[in-house]
């Protein structure tokens, strides 16, 4: 997967983000951070790169957030700096473009694929 630079997958927002969902990508959509959906597929989605890569250094588990706003809230700032966007993978819907954010919870005994959508509108300062 490309290695994406938070300022790549700014522009990619910029680029892709404001548009409304279409149909084939509506069931990903959500301001805030969203378990995948249990009965959809990727097919729908493609990827366009990573804002972190095995073999990379660590990014940092300090997460961005506003005072007394959950970092997994629909009102939650996107820093692709902080943890979770900086752990992230961007997607693009394959029939509109729309731009997606895709995050791995792993737990103890669990895996919980989450995605959001990319807004610009989101997006905080790259510090």
């Amino acid at each position: 997967m490309l290695r994406l630079s938070p300022e790549q997958a700014t522009q990619i927002a910029q680029q892709r983000g404001s548009q409304p969902t279409c149909s084939a990508c509506s069931p990903y959509a959500s301001p805030g951070w969203e378990s995948f959906p249990g009965t959809e597929t990727d097919d729908a989605l493609q990827p366009l790169g990573a804002l972190w890569l095995p073999g990379d250094d660590e990014p940092t588990l300090e997460e961005s957030r506003l005072t007394g706003v959950d970092a997994w809230s629909p009102l939650a700032p996107i820093s692709l700096a902080h943890h979770p966007a900086n752990r992230c993978e961007v997607w693009a819907c394959r029939a509109c473009g729309k731009s997606f954010l895709r995050y791995t919870e792993y737990g103890g005994y669990y895996e919980d694929r989450r995605i959001r959508e990319l807004d610009p509108r989101r997006i905080q300062g790259q510090s």
